[in-house]
C-alpha cells in the first residue's frame, strides 16, 4: 500500500514533505533561464498525475538510472508554480518489481470485472441473430482474448485510460445502445451490439499495460482498427457458412467507427448501425473524458465557479461542472460526482460499485 497518493497532495501545505512511490510517466532534461540543468518529471499513480522537478540532477541522493516507465520512490516538498501543484524532489530511488504493487500505480476500473463480464455475456446471449451470436461467442471464448479484454485500457491517455477500461467502456455502450436503438426501427439491434463489442477489440494488441500505458510496435504500425478488423475477419472465415453480406457489415462497423477519415477511420459510416455506433462511442468517450477533467480540477483545488483546463478532446474548450456550480454535488447516483468525491478522498476511484451507473443505463 502506498504511503501517499497524488490525490492527497492538494490537502498539504506548501513546502510540506511527502514520501511515496510513483510511476514515471515522463522524464525530460531541461535548463533554466540561467542555463542550469534540471529534470522535469510527470509522476503518476492510480489517483492521477503531477509535475515534479529535480533541480539538482547531480545530487548523489538522486538515482541516475531511471527512465519513463520506471517506478521511483521520492522524498519531495509540495510547491506551487503559477497556481499549479508541483513536487520539488529532494531524493529519488528506482524501485524493483517486488517493492511495489501495480494496482497502486496504474488506474483501474473500480467496477467488479466479473460483473462487467457477466453483463457482456448476457448481452450476447440475448441475440436473436444466430450468426452474430456465433461470431461473438467464438471470439470471446478464446482464453487469450478473454483475459486481455478484461484487463486492457480503452486508451493510452484519453477516455477509460485505466485497467479494465476497455470492458467498462463496452458495457457502458451496451447499456446506451439498448436505450437508444429501440427508438429507431431502422436499426438492427444485434448488429449495433456486435459493433459495440468488437469496435475496439484491436486495442488488446495495440496497447501494452504492464507498468504504464504504451503503444506496442504493432499498435504503432497498424493501429487498433486494422488490427481489430484482421482479428474479426480471421474468425469469421473460420466459421462455416457465415453469411458474406453479414461479414461485410460487421467489418464495416469496425472500419468506420471513428466516424471521420481525419479521425482515423478508413471508411465513413455508411449504414445506420455504423452511424449509431459512432454516435454512441463518441458520447461515452466525451462524457468520461469530461468526468476525468472534473476530477482533475478538483485535485487542483479549483472552486465550483472555475472552468477546467483546456480539453484537447473537446476542441480545446474549457468546461464548467454545472452540478457543482449549482451546489448539487451531493446528488446521489451521479457517477461524475461520485468520481470527484472519491478522487478528492485520495482513493483513486471513479465509482464504488457499478450498481448506480448500470441502474441508470437500464442494464
Amino acid at each position: 500500500m502506498k504511503d501517499s497518493y497524488i490525490a492527497d497532495l492538494a490537502r498539504l501545505d506548501e513546502n510540506q514533505a511527502v514520501e511515496s512511490h510513483y510511476l514515471v510517466l515522463s522524464k525530460q532534461q531541461r535548463t533554466t533561464r540561467t542555463a542550469k540543468p534540471y529534470l522535469s518529471l510527470i509522476l503518476g499513480d492510480n489517483s492521477g498525475q503531477i509535475e515534479a522537478r529535480v533541480w539538482d540532477p547531480a545530487d548523489t541522493r538522486i538515482d541516475q538510472d531511471f527512465s519513463k516507465g520506471d517506478v521511483v520512490k521520492i522524498r519531495a516538498a509540495v510547491s506551487k508554480f503559477e497556481g499549479v501543484l508541483q513536487l520539488k524532489v529532494e531524493r529519488l530511488r528506482k524501485l524493483s518489481i517486488p517493492e511495489f504493487e501495480r494496482a497502486d500505480l496504474l488506474p483501474a476500473t473500480t467496477y467488479d470485472v466479473g460483473e462487467l463480464w457477466q453483463k457482456l455475456e448476457a448481452a450476447v446471449a440475448s441475440f436473436t441473430e444466430p450468426d452474430l451470436k456465433r461470431l461473438l461467442i467464438t471470439i470471446l471464448a478464446d482464453p487469450r482474448i478473454r483475459a486481455a479484454f478484461r484487463e486492457a485500457p480503452a486508451a493510452k491517455q484519453l477516455h477509460h485510460a485505466w485497467l479494465g477500461g476497455l470492458l467498462e467502456h463496452v458495457v457502458s455502450l451496451i447499456g446506451l445502445a439498448d436505450r437508444v436503438v429501440p427508438h429507431y426501427p431502422i436499426l438492427m439491434r444485434d448488429l449495433v451490439i456486435t459493433g459495440v463489442i468488437l469496435h475496439d477489440i484491436g486495442k488488446i494488441h495495440e496497447l501494452a499495460w504492464e507498468t504504464g500505458f504504451e503503444y506496442t510496435l504493432e499498435g504503432q504500425l497498424l493501429g487498433h482498427i486494422q488490427i481489430g478488423m484482421a482479428m474479426v475477419e480471421k474468425t469469421i472465415d473460420s466459421l462455416p457458412d457465415f453469411p458474406p453480406r453479414l461479414k461485410t457489415l460487421v467489418l464495416h462497423l469496425i472500419l468506420s467507427h471513428h466516424g471521420k477519415l481525419e479521425f482515423g477511420s478508413p471508411k465513413l459510416p455508411m449504414i445506420p448501425e455504423a452511424l449509431m455506433l459512432n454516435f454512441l462511442d463518441d458520447i461515452d468517450a466525451k462524457m468520461q473524458t469530461l468526468a476525468s477533467e472534473f476530477q482533475k480540477a478538483a485535485r487542483q483545488g479549483k472552486s465550483p465557479d472555475e472552468m477546467t483546463d483546456r480539453i484537447w478532446a473537446l476542441d480545446q474548450r474549457t468546461m464548467l461542472n454545472s452540478r457543482a456550480w449549482l451546489g448539487e454535488s451531493e446528488i446521489p447516483n451521479s457517477a461524475t460526482v461520485k468520481a470527484m468525491q472519491d478522487a478528492d478522498a485520495g482513493k483513486g476511484k471513479r465509482f464504488e460499485t457499478a450498481d448506480g451507473l448500470f441502474k441508470d443505463l437500464g442494464i
